[in-house]
Order: C-alpha cells, then structure tokens, then sequence
C-alpha cells in the first residue's frame, strides 16, 4: 500500500510539475511575442496558430499513445505524406471523395497496424522499423500516383469543397467564419485526455508503460495495446494528411516532413516520457502550443528556417533536463 501510494503521489507530483513548466514556456512566448511583433495577438493571428496547432496536434496523438508505452512512429510524416496525394489521386480517379477519406483512413490504420506488429515482434527496434516502413510507403505511394509524371511526389486536382472548408482559414463552422479543423482538434483533446484519465482502456496503458511485467501478470495484453496505439497512430496520421489537403489544395509527398520533427518535440516538451507510462495528451497540447506560438514569434522577427530547427533544439534540451530531475515511474515500483 506505501509504495502504491508513493507511485501515485510522484506521479501527480511530476505530472504537475510539467504541466506548469510548460504553461509558464507558453505564457512567457505569448508575452514576449505579442510586445515584439506588431498584430500579434490579432485575431487573424490566434486563428492562424490554432490552426496550424490543429494539424501539428492530430498528428500528435499517436505519437503520444504509443511514447506512453515507451516507443516511438517515425513513419508519421510519411504516413501524412502518403495519404496527402493518395486522396487527391483516388478522388481524380473518380472516386467519390467521401468514400476515398475513409478508404485512406484505413489505408493508415492498417499502416500503423503492421507497425506495431513489426516493432513488438522486434522489441527494442521501432524507431528502425517505423522508419524503415515510412520511406517504403512514401516511394510506394509515389510509384502508384505519380512514377513517370514530370510533377513526381506531386498529384494536382481539385479538392471538394467541403474538404477545403475544413481546413481553410476562412473555413466555416456553425455559422461562423472559423476553421472546422480547430474543433475537430479541440473535441479529440477532450475525448483522449477523458479517456486516457478515467477509462480501464487508458488506465492499462499507463500501467503497461510503467512497468510492463506487473501490468501482464495482472493480465493486460501488451500486444494488444501496442499494436492498438501504433493502429490509432497510423489512422490520425491518415487524417493530418487529409485536411493538409484540404489547408493547401494541392497534394505534395513532402507535406509531412516537418512532422518527423515536431511531433516529437510537442511530446517532449509537453513533458510525456518517452520511457513510457507519465504524460498525456493534455501535455502534448501544451508542448503543441508553445511550438506553434514559438514557430510565428521566430518567422515574426524573420529568422529562417534552419535558426528556428536551432531554437527548437536548445528548447528541447533544458525542458527535458527539468523534466528528467522527477523519478521515473519505474523506479518508485
């Protein structure tokens, strides 16, 4: 009974703590940003961060599910990437454009379901096999849509309407002139950081993060779980890749390179361990925020690319030393 009680306490306790360091990042970004740049906290502005927000934030969520059980999906951007001009592909085709969503929705659900089975089989090599299997999809993709086009990796057509609208800045929701893609981000918010927090489901994953053989002997599947989370993994990557074409109203295979990178960064910075069992969604949307919030100050002083990869690094690497000072869950069981 002590060290349940001494797990649940050091878990609140570091939980709470990220959470804080991460809003006190967020609001100090915010302050210096909206002194330093002119119309920054506008409402065009705040629509443009929410909405980029929203994509980097859906891409995150099975970056988060599967860091909570200690593994990482390389094969995001890719798997973004892919389904970006695969939709328009199949929707040039003919294809009616609903059906063709849903069909690139399970394309990467069973992406994601080969993921998992692949790197459990293999313990201890995600990294390499999602890697591995997102630069296979990407060259596959391209072979099947645009091998032997002079417009190689891209695919052009036109986007349907009620896509566009989704993801568009002038995209409208209830009436409103408010980018749908926002709401669909904020309703997934509530639902995974609810059901990670209060469902037997959630509660197992945390359990198999922190220590996996306790959490088998009291008969929690690990497979399951595993190839379940890399599963949801691949699906909201499938959805990222949609709406960017709905956003750009073109489709690149290139869309979702920034993903590799900031995906994880929103994880690590929200304060998730990447060793499994501590974090949530509700952190990953805070780290998502303070990159988002970050990215327009560094291209509202005009700094280029290549600086802002550099700021993001020296972000990253004090968040995870304060991070890194809290005791990990397994060794307080």
């Amino acid at each position: 009974m002590i060290l349940l009680f001494a797990f649940k306490v050091s878990g609140q306790f570091a939980s709470g703590r990220s959470a804080f360091i991460g809003l006190i990042v967020l609001f100090a970004l915010i302050v210096i940003s909206s002194f330093s740049i002119e119309g920054f906290l506008s409402g065009p502005n705040i629509k443009a961060i929410l909405l980029f927000a929203a994509f980097l934030g859906i891409a995150s969520v099975g970056q988060t599910m599967v860091a909570l059980l200690g593994g990482l999906d390389l094969s995001i951007p890719f798997v973004i990437g892919s389904s970006n001009i695969a939709l328009l592909f199949l929707i040039t085709l003919g294809v009616p454009s609903f059906v063709a969503f849903g069909f690139i929705l399970v394309l990467g659900g069973i992406v994601g379901l080969l993921n998992g089975i692949m790197s459990f089989r293999l313990q201890g090599q995600a990294l390499i096999v999602t890697l591995g299997s997102g630069f296979a999809l990407a060259g596959f993709t391209q072979i099947m849509t645009s091998i032997g086009s002079q417009f190689a990796g891209n695919v052009f057509g036109t986007v349907p309407k009620w896509l566009s609208n989704l993801a568009a800045m002038n995209g409208k929701f209830i009436g409103m002139n408010f980018p749908p893609t926002i709401a669909i981000w904020i309703i997934i918010a509530i639902l995974m950081i609810i059901g990670l927090r209060t469902t037997a489901w959630g509660r197992n994953l945390y359990a198999l993060g922190g220590n996996r053989r306790s959490a088998s002997l009291i008969g929690v599947s690990e497979f399951k779980y595993w190839v379940g989370c890399y599963t949801i993994s691949g699906v909201f990557a499938a959805l990222t890749g949609s709406l960017l074409l709905g956003w750009s109203g073109g489709a690149f295979i290139g869309v979702g390179d920034p993903y590799l990178f900031t995906t994880l960064a929103a994880v690590v910075i929200g304060g998730t361990s990447l060793l499994g069992g501590n974090g949530g969604y509700g952190f990953t949307v805070i780290g998502v925020l303070v990159l988002q919030v970050l990215t327009s100050f560094l291209q509202g002083i005009g700094l280029q690319y290549e600086w802002q990869q550099f700021i993001f690094g020296l972000l990253i690497l004090p968040m995870v030393a304060l991070y890194g000072r809290s005791p990990h869950i397994r060794a307080t069981v």
